[in-house]
């Protein structure tokens, strides 16, 4: 038997929401980021504001702070929060871009829905707004990086696939 304890099962085994009403608010922060696979022109037309549906970053931006602010809509045992800020930055290399989402909230619960919500439709956005001259994106990698404040404490994701995306930012910020 496993040490993996689900919060959001009743004893039976039942899909709940956790209650939270019992814990005090506080400052909470996730930052989620994903990857945007895509061919070099793709990327080049991007940077340059060339692409003929307008400023894909820009609206990505925008679609990912509007995700953030409506992720308990779209997943089901995600309380409502007060969302405080959404930052959504991108880092464009060669053949893909880094999205990189951060969340804050004074709640009683944590924003790491929030921040992987807003990822992944900023990712989407992307997709969307580019697909008509790269059918072939890929949208991978999205993870948690870090999430800070609550009971849980501190999280920093220490993996291999850290130290990855870290090495390619690193590279596009030297380019």
């Amino acid at each position: 038997m496993s040490d993996l304890q689900f919060t959001h099962l009743d004893p039976l085994g039942r899909a709940r929401m956790v209650d939270v009403t019992p814990k005090e608010p506080t400052h909470r922060r996730a930052v989620a980021r994903c990857v945007v696979k895509m061919r070099p022109e793709t990327t080049a037309a991007i940077a340059n504001r060339e692409v003929n549906k307008g400023d894909v970053l820009g609206v990505a931006r925008i679609a990912g702070i509007q995700a953030a602010k409506r992720t308990s809509d779209m997943i089901p045992l995600c309380h409502p929060l007060l969302v405080g800020s959404v930052h959504i930055n991108f880092e464009i290399g060669d053949d893909q871009i880094l999205i990189e989402a951060q969340v804050d909230t004074v709640d009683r619960t944590g924003v790491e829905m929030e921040a992987l919500h807003a990822c992944s439709v900023a990712a989407l956005t992307v997709y969307d707004m580019c697909k008509s001259a790269d059918r072939g994106m890929v949208i991978g990698e999205l993870a948690l990086w870090e999430k800070t404040g609550g009971r849980s404490g501190v999280y920093r994701r220490e993996d291999e696939a850290r130290r990855d995306v870290t090495e390619a930012v690193t590279n596009v910020s030297e380019s």
